[in-house]
């Protein structure tokens, strides 16, 4: 049997078993936020239904004003899975099978914290609410000094 006769065997098996572990390495990671044609509008869906949850959830908006804005979605998570799904399910088609899962718990959970916080944050501030109404006691001094003025008695 010649050189390359055994040599073929050796380099099919090498062929096999290093194929799926480049198929397990994506080439490129996405980076969220981006503007990636497929994955954008389901990040962008699956935020969407985190603010909204998080919301609409007091012990949730309780963490967000602690600035806990993981745990804060970790509290209704369970309402934003079908967008979750969909977008887990999207990045395994473009990056390989098992990239969608660690995506979401690496890079866009990290990237919903920011998220969160830009979203959220004006919720959450003190706002000043305007009045047509002088304060008390202003309006007290205004009409005594309106009474001790002069001409101001009554015709």
């Amino acid at each position: 049997m010649s050189a390359v006769m055994k040599a073929l065997p050796f380099f099919g098996l090498a062929f096999v078993l290093l194929s799926p572990a480049a198929e397990a390495r994506p080439a490129r990671q996405h980076v969220p936020g981006s503007d990636h044609a497929v994955l954008a509008p389901l990040e962008e869906a699956a935020t969407a239904c985190f603010v909204e949850t998080v919301t609409s959830n007091p012990k949730a908006m309780r963490l967000a004003r602690d600035g806990r804005w993981y745990e804060a979605a970790g509290v209704t998570g369970f309402l934003c899975r079908p967008e979750v799904d969909r977008m887990a399910v999207a990045h395994d088609r473009i990056y390989g099978p098992g990239t969608g899962a660690r995506y979401f718990k690496g890079a866009y959970a990290r990237h919903l914290d920011k998220q969160l916080a830009a979203r959220l944050q004006p919720l959450l501030e003190p706002k000043t609410v305007a009045s047509a109404e002088p304060p008390a006691d202003k309006a007290a001094l205004a009409d005594a000094a309106a009474e001790s003025a002069p001409g101001s008695a009554d015709h």
